[in-house]
């Protein structure tokens, strides 16, 4: 990955496609004040670089039948490299868990879990996270709203 400095107008491209990820280029380009071509060349170098991770819709959940957010905050017996990648490794291939973060203090991590229900919940819960290897303990927090969701980052304030 080639480290690109971001002048304004990537910064502006940027912005845009995280308002828009379906905005033409040319519709970008004249956002931006710039011609098409060479904002699609910005565009690439900005992924090649690894600023855009990809593109996808934000879809809802809830309307699809995921009534249920719970974050889990789990504690391994070990927190030695190998332990943590592995832990890492074994979240990755469960598809209920949507984040997963390590963090520092008393918890390991912090595990964002969508469900349909609390039944489907639970029994991933006691069949798939309690049970992991070097798990020591769980704690779980249903969620009863979410109140703010923004998972871009904050350009307003840069």
């Amino acid at each position: 990955m080639t480290r690109v400095k971001l002048d304004e107008i990537d910064r502006k491209i940027l912005k845009q496609l995280q308002d828009n990820g379906r905005i033409t280029n040319v519709d970008l380009a004249e956002h931006v004040g710039i011609t098409a071509p060479p904002c699609l060349r910005r565009v690439r170098a900005l992924e090649e670089a690894g600023f855009i991770k990809g593109y996808h819709a934000e879809l809802d959940g809830e309307a699809l039948g995921f009534g249920i957010t719970v974050f889990a905050m789990v504690r391994l017996h070990s927190q030695a490299e190998a332990d943590l990648r592995a832990f890492e490794a074994m979240v990755g291939t469960l598809s209920p868990v949507r984040e997963c973060h390590m963090l520092n203090g008393e918890i390991d991590f912090i595990l964002k879990i969508v469900a349909r229900d609390l039944n489907q919940f639970q029994s991933f819960l006691t069949t798939h996270l309690t049970p992991a290897p070097n798990v020591a303990s769980v704690k779980t927090s249903l969620t009863i709203r979410c109140a703010k969701h923004k998972p871009d980052v904050p350009f307003d304030d840069a």
